[in-house]
């Protein structure tokens, strides 16, 4: 098989990872290596580095051949699709020529399992040892680590990539034992405390030692399906909660199940991938890296699903009315995290400006708060925007108004997380 027929194959067969962000990791220049990791082809994807830059990453699998037999992956043994498998050797060299042709700036690697998970964390391992150690390539990695992977292999994949993810593919246990009957939640979490272990002990070592190697500096991620099961918004939370508390994930990344096989445990193929609700899963997990938030806040027993029709911020400050509004001339900075609209820079510029004298309202949109939103929950000097007037009743329809006027003629379809 030619490699540009490889290429096509893998790139399209790893189209279904969502985990691909290169956050977290700086590596200037080093004499005598290629590439760094501060600086539409097939297998090209996008995604943003730390300082907010668009990059292209090299997106594959290994192998798409797998000895499992997941109901929901499209790569599963039983599913009739053409394979194909790089070697070590093809793979560096396709992502070696691939970056000197300025065509990307790093490799996002993943792969079915190929044998056995050992077997295959091998191949990744010596191909990623080719790169490094041959190529001398200096550029960012995130590899795949399969569960069930012995952990010295982990190990030596971890000082060979800079990111490592392990996929949770399904958020209940039950799910998993009947999708993913190969896999067990046992064999998932190992790796993930393996590496979160490691990667600790590693900062320690560099406190000592300098130049003490690096262990996966741009620590982990992982990533979790969502419409495949029955599972509510609050269970994938809770467990979004406790992966961040727990392994110190970087990312929890979701993925709209889209019906790729046909399988009577699962939704339809006419069903359309839930694109909304992942999207409500998202705007709430940067509430809870970034905002304070605790799953537990946004969701409840009696509510274990987002609304659809407002953000997951403004449904928290609809069931909290008894907290708003909030005087923005002496809240401090997490009260005004918690006023829809308001994002971490305009909190912070609101912070600053104030010291300088007491903030107006006209003041705050030139901060950057959404005033569409925030409106309805604040006060400056006491006041809310002049004429504005709105019910308790009328608030939820004011608000999803706001939402549909800011993506014209797109009904309630996503909007910027970043306008939390």
């Amino acid at each position: 098989m030619e490699l540009l027929e490889k290429l096509t194959i893998l790139s399209d067969a790893a189209k279904y990872d969502a985990a691909c962000t290169s956050s977290g990791v700086r590596r200037g220049y080093q004499e005598g290596y290629i590439g760094n990791t501060s600086s539409s082809l097939a297998g090209c994807c996008h995604t943003f580095s730390a300082d907010g830059r668009c990059v292209t990453l090299l997106k594959v699998l290994l192998t798409n051949r797998c000895v499992y037999d997941c109901k929901y992956c499209v790569n599963r043994r039983s599913n009739d699709t053409k394979r194909a498998a790089f070697t070590p050797e093809e793979l560096a060299e396709l992502t070696i020529g691939f970056y000197r042709r300025n065509y990307i700036e790093g490799l996002f690697l993943s792969s079915g399992v190929l044998r056995s998970p050992d077997y295959t964390t091998e191949l990744m391992i010596q191909a990623l040892r080719i790169l490094r150690e041959t190529y001398r390539f200096n550029g960012y990695i995130h590899a795949k680590a399969i569960p069930g992977t012995a952990p010295e292999l982990v190990e030596r994949l971890g000082f060979l990539a800079d990111r490592l993810s392990v996929n949770i593919e399904l958020p209940s246990e039950t799910g998993l034992k009947t999708l993913a009957p190969d896999k067990t939640k046992d064999a998932i979490l190992a790796p993930m405390r393996q590496i979160q272990t490691r990667t600790a002990q590693g900062k320690e070592e560099l406190v000592k030692y300098r130049h003490a190697p690096k262990f996966a500096p741009a620590g982990q991620s992982t990533q979790m399906i969502v419409g495949a099961t029955q599972d509510s918004d609050l269970h994938i939370l809770r467990l979004t909660q406790g992966l961040y508390d727990r392994y110190r994930l970087k990312r929890v990344f979701y993925s709209a199940y889209v019906p790729v096989v046909e399988n009577t445990l699962l939704p339809s193929k006419d069903t359309k991938p839930p694109l909304l609700r992942e999207h409500r899963l998202y705007q709430a997990d940067w509430l809870l890296r970034f905002y304070g938030f605790r799953a537990e806040e946004l969701l409840d027993d009696q509510t274990p699903d987002f609304n659809p029709l407002v953000d997951p911020k403004c449904s928290w400050a609809l069931a909290h009315l008894d907290f708003f509004p909030v005087e923005v001339n002496t809240a401090d900075y997490e009260t005004l995290l918690r006023i829809p609209g308001v994002g971490v820079v305009s909190a912070k510029r609101i912070l600053v400006s104030r010291r300088a004298g007491r903030l107006q309202v006209d003041d705050l949109r030139k901060l950057g708060v959404v005033m569409k939103r925030a409106q309805y929950f604040l006060t400056c000097r006491g006041r809310m925007a002049e004429g504005l007037r709105f019910t308790p009743e009328s608030l939820l329809h004011n608000l999803i108004a706001a939402e549909r006027a800011a993506l014209p003629g797109s009904g309630m379809e996503q909007l910027s997380l970043f306008g939390t």
